[in-house]
């Protein structure tokens, strides 16, 4: 069903108070505008919001509800997921504020798997104090993975660019291991399946970055770029998936190759994460592709050093929340042309 604008729900977990979080988030809402194409609800607590609110004098208008039955179309609605004060302390590293950042997360993530919102857009989480005996994920990927249905993947976004990684938080020295056959085309299936559903791109083209310095150099440089990436991507692509590659890393988006295609995949995440972030920082969107549900976040962390100093920069996240509606609206698009394709067919002609 396609929804009017203000009718998508927007779930927003708080991410670290002590960070810029809600800075951004409050930011994003001060434009009433942004009230006209969804409507916010804020897994956090009233009054904690309205205190930073204060302290940046933001102009948002909260409106604290305790259930989600009580949603207000139109408002930037606050969910307490807690009742208690929390002492904040702007650009400190607290293990306390971090079991909140959860709180936030778990019940935002609960409320998009029961329907109740329809997208997710987390802010920023610090990955060391969020750790605890009930929660110990590296980020709020894994956790959604296991939450959510499907196979939870890294999509970095920024407009046409979009770079997705085989490998994500690993360790450098064990990359080469990770990487299998059955890997990579769970990867490029999970692309390719998100550009037609989500962006609705029919016949995707899907780059491949090589692991090693120039693909290896047939074999000088390392092996597994000839004896596992060629091999794989030969069989993905003779089975239809427009896939190319391995292409040497270091020139391919200076070279602006990547314009060529629909997205781009790199082997590890810094090969693909420092050029995306060079060409698009606040502006891009981290957005996670191959689950059930839209999840998106800004791509900048928690950013302690300029916490609480009214200057952050809330645009990666305002694009984060572009992104979740938009994606929201080509699932529910692409499930009705699948699910009627002759009648739609007929309309057209």
């Amino acid at each position: 069903m396609i929804k009017n604008a203000e009718n998508i729900i927007v779930g927003i977990s708080i991410g670290d108070l002590n960070g810029i979080g809600s800075e951004v988030v409050l930011k994003t809402f001060e434009d009433s505008r942004m009230l006209e194409l969804c409507t916010p609800v804020i897994f956090a607590n009233v009054k904690i919001l309205s205190f930073v609110k204060k302290s940046f004098e933001s102009t948002s208008m909260l409106h604290g509800i305790d259930r989600l039955d009580q949603i207000v179309l139109g408002k930037i609605n606050v969910l307490n997921v807690w009742n208690e004060g929390v002492d904040l302390n702007f650009g400190v590293n607290d293990d306390k504020v971090g079991k909140y950042a959860i709180k936030s997360f778990v019940a935002a993530t609960k409320a998009l798997k029961e329907g109740l919102v329809d997208v997710l857009v987390t802010a920023p989480i610090n990955k060391y104090n969020i750790q605890s005996e009930t929660f110990k994920f590296p980020g709020h990927t894994d956790y959604l993975d296991q939450e959510l249905e499907g196979n939870a993947l890294m999509l970095m976004v920024q407009d046409n660019l979009r770079v997705g990684l085989l490998t994500d938080h690993i360790p450098l020295n064990e990359v080469a291991s990770h990487l299998t056959e059955e890997l990579i085309r769970k990867k490029i299936e999970t692309i390719k399946q998100s550009l037609i559903q989500d962006f609705s791109i029919n016949k995707p083209k899907i780059a491949v970055l090589g692991l090693n310095p120039h693909c290896g150099d047939g074999g000088v440089i390392g092996t597994e770029d000839d004896a596992i990436l060629k091999p794989a991507l030969k069989k993905i692509f003779e089975k239809g998936t427009l896939v190319f590659g391995p292409f040497a890393a270091d020139g391919f988006f200076g070279s602006n190759q990547y314009e060529k295609y629909d997205a781009v995949i790199a082997t590890y995440h810094d090969q693909g994460l420092i050029p995306f972030k060079t060409l698009s920082f606040g502006n891009g969107v981290n957005y996670t592709a191959g689950l059930n549900k839209v999840r998106t976040s800004p791509d900048h962390g928690t950013a302690y050093d300029i916490a609480g100093k009214g200057i952050a920069d809330y645009n990666s996240f305002k694009e984060a929340v572009y992104l979740a509606i938009d994606i929201y609206n080509s699932r529910n698009q692409y499930a009705e042309i699948s699910e009627k394709p002759l009648k739609i067919k007929e309309k057209q002609s």
